[in-house]
């Protein structure tokens, strides 16, 4: 998952989000000038049945990325971020299904992009309602205010760009507060999801080494 998010008091790096769900139907080819399909489509790979690998972790099964899969997603998110970011939000690997989960604003150009880097893999494409290039913005207004708003008495514990494209999750303590006063600064039409999320609570002696006995 490809997304940033802050959380007050430590720099989080999100994990890979595992989804489990159907795949959509596969659609015909766009124009390059067009504004891409809508609705999502998958990658032709998607027809073919596979096994999900798995490696032994301390002694327990777990799923693996193949090395295909993760070929094609690192040729995308490369992409993605690079000449194709005002389209690109993010994207998910599902291992069980085997097969990546990719977000973007409908591009005809992005999408034959996919079509062509996924190869034989198996990969989903859904539409987002924001690149990650536009979540950015707003994820970095927001910091740069964080000041203002514990001043303002809204305790604001992380700050994260959705991969889905859906909006800048605010996790807060002041759920009600935040929602009213953050949408009167930054306006209605500001891409901002609110979550209640209690306080950080750091670990207590993090650095003792248990003592043998």
């Amino acid at each position: 998952m490809h997304g940033s998010r802050f959380r007050i008091g430590c720099l989080a790096v999100l994990a890979v989000v595992l989804v489990i769900g159907g795949c959509a139907d596969s659609a015909g080819d766009q124009p390059a000038d067009g504004p891409g399909l809508t609705g999502g489509w998958s990658t032709a790979g998607c027809e073919f049945l596979r096994l999900p690998e798995r490696m032994a972790v301390a002694g327990v099964a777990m799923p693996v990325t193949p090395a295909k899969l993760q070929a094609a997603m690192d040729r995308i998110d490369n992409a993605g971020r690079g000449e194709f970011s005002a389209s690109f939000a993010g994207l998910e690997v599902d291992q069980e299904n085997i097969r990546a989960i990719i977000y973007r604003v409908p591009s005809a150009a992005f999408d034959e992009f996919i079509r062509q880097a996924a190869e034989d893999t198996c990969i989903i494409v859904r539409d987002a309602p924001h690149s990650a290039t536009d979540l950015a913005v707003w994820h970095d207004r927001v910091l740069a205010d964080l000041a203002f708003w514990t001043h303002s008495g809204i305790r604001i514990v992380s700050v994260g760009a959705r991969h889905d494209g859906a909006g800048v999750e605010i996790g807060t303590q002041d759920l009600e507060q935040a929602r009213t006063e953050l949408t009167a600064r930054y306006g209605p039409e500001a891409p901002l999801l609110f979550v209640q999320e209690a306080p950080v609570r750091p670990l207590t002696n993090p650095t003792a080494t248990p003592r043998d006995n």
